[in-house]
């Protein structure tokens, strides 16, 4: 039996494990720089495999960590992990938002290969309808206003699967094998810390997936030399002054209007004609009563462009509006970046590679061409390995996903998850045999 029919084979049977993995995991849902019970769990089934296994502070450099949140709420949710089974040998080393973990399988003399599984969920209100199949079979998330609408859930499982079919095989591969498992990708906040830490120095070939959609029901994998979006997430405040709206309205300065100013502006700033842009201000909140002029305003808003100087360019512009429309109103404005990462650029070569092993080797079928139109940070990751020599790139498990990325009734065909296993595990054997 060839490696790659070995592959097939206990990836497959790893099916049903990758299936109730993933909804623990589901279930146990965790925010950017908050995965203290998946962390710790992904750090225990590491271990038990025989890897050497590095986390927190060891795999997240402390000042390259973005969009950290409040020091309360970092304890509050370890607290939660801990009550929901964290694993409790290693989720102190997780504690106060150094969330990563790497697992190194050292197999002898060969290239270093790193793969990334990224583990957050989003802040989104899970649907409670028995036609969301989370809800009616009993794994929708447990911690209300957090959800894997994105299906990190997916890839943590397959991250643990890859691993235990990696260890099987570790006496035919020669190499280093880097599992990266990364905290905070929403909001492009996480791959930075690791990759500052010096994860990504020795590393030749960089590695990812993410869930795609599709339409029919033959499993499928997806590579593309089209990059992700560059993109920036700032919050803005504006501070006015208080002011009776009807005796002295002259007297106050209203942030509200200066923020009302700002968002309008914002969405008509000119597109550019070298590439795709985006922009949008996700919320606004200001006020405190119908007849008080409002003194403080704020909103989060996300810039984006086909490019990183494209990407520049939006965010300049933002920048200078936000000043205007602060001034305008008599206002004073502060700006606080909470997330950015450079376009995505996978490399051809390795795109060449990778298709041809999951065709020929693996006998999957592959897609060419299919457009991310997102954002990544993994672009971190692979421009680190680009910039001393080596090849990284992302590819796509394709799934009949119900509902839309980041909505609230979002869910993928569990079944995929080997498709995406055997794909990881076939390229990682044809790089380091």
């Amino acid at each position: 039996m060839s490696i790659y029919e070995t592959i097939q084979q206990q990836a497959k049977a790893l099916g049903p494990w990758l299936r109730e993995t993933r909804r623990d995991f589901h279930a146990h849902a965790e925010g950017g720089w908050c995965e203290i019970r998946t962390g710790s769990l992904v750090a225990r089934r590491l271990t038990q495999l025989g890897y050497e296994v590095f986390l927190g502070r060891e795999v997240c450099r402390d000042a390259s960590r973005m969009g950290l949140p409040t020091v309360q709420r970092l304890d509050a949710e370890y607290q939660r992990a801990m009550e929901q089974g964290a694993d409790p040998e290693f989720a102190p080393r997780l504690r106060g938002g150094f969330t990563g973990v790497m697992g190194v399988l050292d197999c002898g003399d060969g290239p270093v290969v790193a793969l990334r599984f990224d583990m957050d969920a989003l802040g989104v209100v899970e649907a409670a309808e028995l036609s969301h199949r989370p809800a009616a079979e009993g794994f929708r998330s447990n911690n209300e206003g957090v959800m894997h609408a994105c299906g990190h859930d997916g890839h943590t499982a397959m991250g643990l699967a890859v691993a235990e079919v990696l260890m099987n095989l570790r006496d035919q591969l020669h190499g280093k094998i880097k599992l990266l498992f990364q905290p905070a990708e929403e909001g492009v906040r996480g791959a930075k810390s690791m990759v500052d830490r010096g994860l990504l120095d020795d590393v030749d070939y960089v590695i990812a997936t993410h869930m795609g959609q599709r339409a029919d029901g033959v499993s499928q994998v997806s590579f593309t030399e089209d990059g992700t979006l560059a993109t920036t997430k700032l919050d803005v405040t504006f501070s006015g002054k208080a002011a009776h709206a009807a005796m002295v309205p002259e007297q106050g300065s209203n942030a509200l209007l200066a923020a009302a100013t700002a968002v309008l502006n914002l969405h008509a700033i000119p597109r550019s004609s070298q590439g795709e842009t985006r922009i949008n201000v996700g919320t606004l909140h200001a006020g405190t009563g119908r007849n008080v002029i409002c003194d403080r305003a704020a909103l989060e808003l996300e810039v984006r462009g086909a490019t990183t100087e494209i990407n520049d360019y939006v965010e300049r512009y933002a920048r200078r509006i936000i000043q205007a429309a602060a001034e305008m109103h008599g206002c004073s404005w502060e700006i606080t970046p909470m997330g950015s990462s450079p376009s995505l650029q996978s490399h051809p070569e390795l795109i060449k590679r990778a298709e041809s092993v999951c065709r020929d080797k693996l006998g999957l079928r592959v897609l060419s061409g299919v457009k991310a139109g997102a954002s990544e940070d993994f672009a971190y990751m692979v421009n680190a390995v680009h910039e001393h020599g080596g090849q990284g790139m992302m590819f796509h498990t394709l799934s009949p996903c119900a509902g839309p990325f980041h909505g609230r009734n979002f869910d993928f065909d569990e079944g995929d998850m080997v498709t995406g296993v055997i794909a990881f595990c076939g390229i990682v054997a044809d790089l380091l045999q």
